[in-house]
């Protein structure tokens, strides 16, 4: 409870004086009786109107406090906020071809890469975000949607099947999809974040070519070359339909990823281990933060009219009870 002209309630201080002169009537005494004798006076009982011959008093102070509290004003406040996040639309464009399934993170590329995506798409709340998978060729997995459920669950069904999507590396392709599902976004910031493990040697779009589409429509591509240096165990099926694991040199297109960052006003990393891939998404997470504004502002509620009503009610109190009830006129 606050008020806006407190200094009114210095008239509460009224109730001294008229006090000070109920007092002082009370000891010049009241109407002069002429009586034999006083023992009749003296034995008589004492009625509830006796004990209560101080209330008129005692409720015109009352009164005259609560008319103080209600010049005063009284108002209760409630602090109120608004708040608006503008977000960011990101696409997820994730390498499934077979290489993915390579060993050298735990247990393989590919589930490694999704689960580290999960845990950036569970901290972007509020940014519209969606997942395109390539190989030889690509598609969308997801459109932007601001549904974390959804997305979890799409990412985690997100697996290599050649049945499904011919093997290859289509860096172009997969970039020039996320392209597509961007380039119509009213969205002030618009990222790709692209994540292979090769080099580009299928489809029909070249990655740099899909970098200046990028750049002209306003897209920043983060590439991730994800891969331990040197040698890693790649998968291979054996005669009778086993999978087997090979030693093969890796080869990641580093120059080219480069290339589409800086085209782009992305950047590139470089990720040997699940732990750095974390660490590589950590960045970007700080490095595209949805920007958040808030309002603040206070509701008062007034409660004047309540505390004069009161005093008002207490005066009708104290009138009723002195001209009526305890029959007195002064």
């Amino acid at each position: 409870m606050t008020f806006a002209n407190p200094n009114m309630l210095w008239l509460a201080a009224l109730v001294l004086p008229v006090v000070g002169h109920y007092i002082w009537l009370c000891r010049q005494g009241g109407a002069a009786v002429k009586a034999t004798t006083t023992a009749s006076l003296t034995t008589a009982p004492r009625t509830v109107r006796y004990y209560l011959r101080h209330l008129p008093i005692v409720l015109r102070c009352v009164a005259i406090v609560l008319f103080a509290v209600a010049f005063a004003r009284p108002r209760s406040a409630e602090q109120l906020s608004k708040t608006t996040v503008e977000g960011i639309d990101i696409v997820l464009a994730l390498d499934v071809s077979g290489s993915m399934l390579a060993a050298d993170f735990e247990p393989d590329r590919l589930t490694a890469s999704k689960d580290v995506a999960a845990k950036f798409i569970a901290d972007r709340r509020g940014d519209r975000i969606g997942l395109v998978v390539f190989a030889g060729e690509s598609y969308t997995q997801s459109p932007l949607t601001t549904d974390q459920a959804t997305l979890q669950t799409l990412l985690s069904q997100i697996k290599f099947n050649p049945d499904v999507i011919e093997d290859g590396t289509a860096i172009g392709m997969g970039l020039a999809t996320a392209i597509n599902r961007l380039k119509d976004s009213s969205a002030k910031s618009k990222v790709v974040i692209l994540l292979t493990d090769g080099v580009n040697n299928a489809g029909q779009v070249a990655p740099l070519s899909a970098a200046e589409i990028a750049a002209e429509c306003g897209i920043r591509v983060y590439t991730i070359g994800v891969g331990k240096r040197g040698y890693a165990p790649y998968p291979y099926y054996d005669a009778w339909g086993n999978m087997r694991y090979q030693q093969m040199k890796v080869d990641i297109d580093e120059q080219v990823l480069t290339d589409i960052a800086a085209k782009t006003g992305g950047e590139y990393f470089r990720a040997t281990s699940k732990t750095t891939l974390r660490e590589i998404y950590a960045k970007i997470n700080t490095l595209e933060k949805s920007r958040i504004e808030t309002d603040e502002y206070v509701r008062y509620t007034e409660h004047f009219v309540d505390y004069l009503l009161w005093a008002l009610a207490v005066l009708v109190v104290e009138f009723l009870t002195r001209r009526l009830w305890l029959n007195t006129i002064s």
